[in-house]
């Protein structure tokens, strides 16, 4: 199954801030407005829900399209550090939802998705200058996300777990993707994919409304 975002799946998380890199020495990593504009202040609250006619998904396979796809899923992150461009800015990724009746299912045997959790939050999160995003559990914890599905045989719970996430910001739309995150699934029954692969574009990043720059 694959649930774009999730992350928390996957949770949505997973996710986190935000963009394609504009070199900007002696600016901030995370700016508003514009690349090189006014630096993100730390304490200030990231958000961003799937970009327009996208989809989360939490495919069975990295090239399958058996699983869970759910249009509506938003991250919410808190800047905990944003030092002068190049560098690497911090977040907690604090927030990571998915609209389960936006979610449906293809899964043989499966009615509808009940809920999608992302589990053990908050994560951290960096952003580097060339716009690599690095999601990762709190020490001693993990990447987790719970899918609740409706079956023919009643209602199952999948538990799928990560130890890390990686995705890629994009000034160009001020996004966050995630592409075939590989998730393993460590409780469900057998209707529940071995792995999962999550996949999801966020956009756009905003701070209070005004589009993220990563320099």
């Amino acid at each position: 199954m694959r649930t774009r975002s999730l992350l928390a799946l996957a949770g949505t998380a997973t996710a986190l801030a935000v963009a394609a890199p504009a070199s900007a020495d002696g600016g901030a990593v995370l700016t508003t407005g514009s690349a090189g504009g006014t630096a993100v202040a730390t304490g200030d609250t990231l958000t961003a829900p799937l970009a327009a006619g996208t989809s989360a998904t939490l495919y069975s396979s990295a090239t399958g399209t058996s699983g869970v796809t759910c249009t509506n899923s938003q991250f919410t992150a808190t800047v905990t550090g944003n030092p002068t461009a190049p560098g690497t800015a911090t977040e907690s990724v604090t927030g990571h939802t998915f609209d389960p009746s936006s979610c449906t299912s293809n899964v043989i045997g499966v009615l509808g998705v009940s809920s999608i959790t992302v589990d053990n939050l908050p994560y951290a999160a960096t952003i580097a200058s060339d716009g690599t995003l690095t999601v990762l559990p709190a020490s001693g914890s993990t990447i987790q996300t719970t899918v609740k599905l409706r079956t023919l045989l009643g209602s199952i719970t999948c538990v799928y777990q990560a130890a890390a996430l990686t995705g890629k910001a994009d000034n160009t739309d001020n996004s966050i993707s995630f592409s075939n995150q590989q998730f393993t699934k460590t409780s469900g029954s057998s209707l529940c994919f071995s792995s999962g692969y999550f996949t999801a574009k966020y956009a756009p990043v905003t701070d209070g409304g005004t589009p993220v720059y990563v320099n």
